[in-house]
């Protein structure tokens, strides 16, 4: 549980990292990456909030 909590965290800073970058330099690959790992990040974080979801549930 701890291990997701920290790579969802870890992610999402990364995506602010690339947006950060993006609004730094203007380059649009920064704001393409950032847009990748927070889609990621977003189904993770879905995919946990649906695990914990069932485990209630059962």
């Amino acid at each position: 549980m701890l291990l997701f909590r920290w790579v969802i965290l870890l992610l999402l800073l990364g995506a602010m990292v690339c947006f950060v970058f993006f609004v730094g330099t203007g380059q649009p690959h920064y704001k393409r990456w950032g847009l990748t790992v927070l889609k990621w990040t977003l189904l993770a974080a879905f995919g946990f909030f649906a695990v914990l979801i069932l485990e209630r549930l059962a």
